[in-house]
């Protein structure tokens, strides 16, 4: 499925579809990097207080956080307490430090225990949001419908977004679902869609609330954000970033960012 999915990694048909701005050259990228063995299949990036950064493995890994520094050294290994990986696939974390761990990959789309574990800064006692798809009548649904994997979301005023990673060849649409960022169990239907011609793999927010943005197999998509509002109504820049199998990406400013790939490099994508 990735060497298809880079085949479509030109922003084209995303300029022609959504007027999104092609915006490669006001970026450098550059490799800073190389992620230890112990988090060989990197699936989602946080921050910490002390200016490093948490990661994991994704399915089958061992319920774990990766303290790494930015060239990719590691510095500690956190065990969630009362969590699996099942699939683990992002990271997201909140202004007081909490860290929200995504256990929602879905590649069959026949899931039906989707999970975010919520690790508190202070108490540091796992709590669960346990969520499902309003829309999602049959499990698995038909080969056209393959629209509830999700490996991408962030967090922002009390909220979790996520966005689905579409399987489907002929529907092509990102599907952006609210979820409580409070323990409990809900049901989630669809707040916006958009068309996109690849996978999204990750997602992250600015620090200044006034951005968005997607990582795919191919690609980074940015969005504006009006009135604290999070949806597609706004399209920025597309720029090419086929840097393998790239799964996981954090703002680490307004404007900069990280990607890891599951090939354990580590890029840094610099405003110029």
């Amino acid at each position: 499925m990735f060497a298809i999915e880079t085949v479509l990694c030109t922003c084209n048909p995303d300029k022609r579809t959504n007027s999104f701005k092609k915006v490669r050259s006001d970026y450098k990228i550059s490799k800073i990097g190389n992620l230890p063995d112990v988090a060989n299949e990197s699936s989602g990036i946080a921050r910490t207080k002390k200016g490093t950064f948490w990661t994991h493995n994704d399915s089958g890994g061992k319920p774990e956080l990766y303290e790494i520094d930015s060239t990719g050294r590691l510095l500690s290994t956190k065990v969630i307490p009362n969590s699996e990986n099942k699939d683990w696939e992002d990271l997201a974390q909140d202004e007081n430090g909490n860290i929200y761990i995504g256990d929602f990959g879905n590649n069959s789309n026949s899931r039906r225990a989707l999970i975010v574990y919520k690790v508190p800064q202070v108490t540091g006692e796992t709590e669960k949001i346990t969520f499902n798809y309003a829309d999602q009548k049959e499990f698995p649904p038909s080969k056209d419908q393959l629209n509830f994997d999700c490996e991408a979301f962030f967090h922002h005023k009390d909220k979790l977004y996520l966005f689905s990673k579409n399987r489907s060849r002929q529907n092509r649409y990102v599907k952006l679902y609210e979820l409580p960022s409070q323990k409990g169990n809900y049901s989630v239907a669809p707040i916006d869609s958009i068309e996109i011609k690849t996978q999204v793999t990750s997602a992250d927010i600015s620090p200044d609330g006034k951005t968005f943005a997607l990582l795919t197999y191919g690609k980074i998509l940015t969005f504006g954000i009006d009135d604290g509002i999070i949806n597609f109504k706004k399209p920025l820049g597309c720029f090419k970033f086929a840097r393998k199998q790239a799964e996981a990406m954090i703002f680490v400013n307004n404007t900069d960012m990280i990607v890891t790939n599951e090939q354990q490099q580590i890029f840094r994508i610099t405003y110029r």
